[in-house]
């Protein structure tokens, strides 16, 4: 059961690489007439392909290995451990040329690749057992195991994900503190209609109306906005877009 589980993660593993490599390339598209913000997104697509395959492979699986806990069936250890070893080489390595991945299409694609280590870890572990002994049963259990194991993971990988579809606050930003830094720059009296989303989980957005006093000159202006495009991209906020308004000026946001 474990290696027919790891069979069908490498089957769909090879849809998911390839995949997430065609949407990382085509996000890295510079910005259009059609998608002004670039491409990125596109990256945060093949996550969420990537995640809701996850999800129904692993269903699959614990269809196939719960009965499998109750009525254990037969074994062949020794094809099992060799199997075991390549799956483990291989995808061992594919792990670890990854691991420094900070997307989160290169995150999902880690988990899947994680998953089938884990596997065949699993088989490898088996396979050694039943050499010795006729525990069968030990096959289904942890396949079972490690397919929550991982679908735990991949739903936690999943929740993330749903903000930034949402374009909800990136997490670890808090609008509130924002704008207090702002406010507490000189010539600033208020802000407000301040909205910060993420493109793909790591290139930040934000706009913000900016309430200056009446007497503030152009130069001061100009100098106000530089001190805040710095402040905000030492926050890693590579997009900023500032309206700046004076005292007694109307805006249907305020």
């Amino acid at each position: 059961m474990a290696i027919l589980s790891d069979a069908l993660h490498d089957l769909g593993d090879s849809f998911a690489l390839g995949m997430a490599w065609f949407f990382e390339r085509y996000s890295s598209r510079e910005s259009d007439h059609r998608y002004s913000f670039g491409y990125r997104r596109f990256s945060l697509l093949s996550a969420l392909l990537n995640s809701l395959l996850l999800i129904g492979g692993a269903l699959f699986i614990l269809s196939q290995a719960v009965p499998r806990i109750i009525h254990p069936e037969p074994t062949n250890a020794r094809g099992m451990l060799i199997f075991a070893v390549l799956g483990v080489a291989a995808n061992g390595i594919a792990v670890l040329r990854l691991r420094k991945g900070r997307s989160m299409n290169e995150k999902v694609v880690l988990w899947h690749l994680l998953e089938d280590v884990l596997g065949w870890v699993a088989v490898l572990v088996v396979s050694i057992i039943l050499l010795f002994t006729d525990l069968h049963i030990l096959d289904p259990i942890l396949s079972v195991i490690i397919t929550l194991y991982v679908l735990v993971n991949v739903l936690r990988m999943a929740r993330k994900m749903l903000p930034v579809f949402l374009q909800g606050v990136p997490e670890g930003y808090h609008i509130g503190e924002i704008e207090e830094l702002l406010r507490g720059l000189e010539h600033v009296l208020s802000t407000h209609h301040t909205h910060i989303w993420t493109l793909d989980g790591l290139h930040h957005v934000l706009t913000t109306h900016v309430v200056v006093r009446e007497e503030t000159s152009r130069e001061e202006a100009i100098a106000l906005k530089c001190r805040i495009k710095e402040l905000l991209g030492e926050k890693d906020i590579s997009h900023i877009t500032l309206e700046i308004e004076f005292e007694n000026e109307e805006c249907r946001f305020r």
